[in-house]
């Protein structure tokens, strides 16, 4: 028995070194055959991390990018948002139907739908009929009493029927977590969800390793050239002299701001694919994180900051969510019933689509499902 248990291990250890040096190549000629800084990429099967590598530039010809880098995810971040109101919401300190007037302090409601209440499920589902006209880095632009262009940010459809992909929504949800936990909306989020996790990262630039962070580039196809993004990484320590709790929420941008690592990102993930429990804790109940899954639109498959797609691995339905932002582009999308999962960042590459999807992010994914998990 001990043998064959030997065997076992041998042969499985062989699959993995194999798998782990296929993939390492054929990453290498997919950054080659394109325009990429840097790519960073971790796999989950069966429910562990079982490969995570990090290929190109952290800083262009001079630091090679390492699996710890932090990037700037973009609007994965979403959902660690909306993880946070679930969270609230099982407190019973939320409810998903609540009015976001009466829970932001000053009227959300789109005038030409006076009767039609705007609620915080509209919010983390872009249903809200909000859009990002007037802007979205700062409440001011919804607030009647600081803009009075506020009412441009309302579109032409009922509220709670039709869809729009809005950055203002999740920065007011921000606010919205500030104001009912107590807590600063970056603190909160360490608090309640990384540091049970057991992760590295943060929407508090001026708290992280700033050593770790991949500097992020815009390829401008004009000059087939990498422009770094500074503003990415930008300190916050003006702002926060003068901050005011539950409305300058959005400096720390909960639409777009989390810092993490692909691998950290990928344990993270690991936590929604098993409902609610990471390896280290439970953050929601499974009931929470099946809401978070379940679009509430068969036309868009958007959730609450999840979507179900089958275009990024072409019939290979998944769940997840895609960010881009600096020049940043990145991707989280698992099965929750198989325990599979992909994460796959880009600090710069030529933004080319492909079925919807940045070419680079979509092809690297299928080569990590072809790799690790396509029987």
């Amino acid at each position: 028995m001990k043998h064959l248990l030997t065997i076992l291990f041998l042969l499985l250890f062989g699959f993995q070194a194999q798998a782990q040096n296929r993939t390492k190549e054929r990453l290498t000629q997919l950054m080659e055959s394109q325009s990429v800084m840097g790519l960073s990429v971790a796999v989950v099967k069966d429910g562990k991390l079982v490969y995570t590598d990090a290929l190109g530039w952290k800083e262009e010809g001079k630091v090679a990018l390492q699996t710890s880098d932090l990037f700037r995810i973009a609007s994965i971040s979403k959902s660690f948002s909306a993880t946070s109101i679930m969270q609230l919401v099982e407190e019973k300190k939320l409810s998903l139907d609540d009015d976001v007037s009466d829970l932001i302090g000053f009227k959300v409601q789109n005038p030409k739908f006076p009767e039609t209440v705007i609620t915080l499920r509209m919010l983390l589902s872009h249903t809200s009929s909000l859009n990002d006209s007037e802007g979205y880095f700062t409440l001011d632009a919804i607030n009647p009493a600081k803009n009075t262009n506020s009412a441009k940010v309302y579109n032409e459809y009922e509220p709670g029927k039709g869809y729009q992909y809005c950055n203002l929504n999740f920065n007011m949800v921000g606010t919205i977590i500030e104001k009912y936990s107590g807590e600063r909306f970056d603190q909160y989020v360490k608090k309640h969800i990384l540091d049970p996790l057991g992760l590295y990262g943060g929407y508090h630039v001026d708290e992280l390793d700033e050593s770790r962070f991949a500097t992020l580039y815009n390829y401008s196809r004009d000059s087939a050239k990498f422009i770094p993004s500074p503003a990415a990484y930008a300190s916050r320590k003006t702002e926060l002299a003068t901050y005011q709790m539950g409305y300058s929420t959005p400096i720390f941008s909960p639409t777009g701001g989390m810092k993490i690592s692909a691998p950290d990102l990928a344990k993270y993930m690991i936590m929604h694919m098993n409902y609610g429990k990471g390896e280290k804790a439970k953050i929601i109940s499974k009931k929470s994180a099946l809401e978070m899954q379940t679009p509430l639109s068969a036309d868009e498959n958007y959730g609450l900051a999840l979507w179900k797609t089958d275009q990024l691995i072409s019939g290979v339905a998944l769940t997840g969510h895609t960010g881009s932002a600096y020049g940043l582009y990145s991707a989280m999308f698992f099965d929750p019933e198989k325990k599979y999962g992909f994460v796959v960042i880009t600090n710069g590459c030529d933004p080319m689509e492909e079925n919807g999807y940045i070419k680079v992010i979509r092809q690297a994914v299928n080569v990590l499902y072809e790799e690790w998990v396509k029987p």
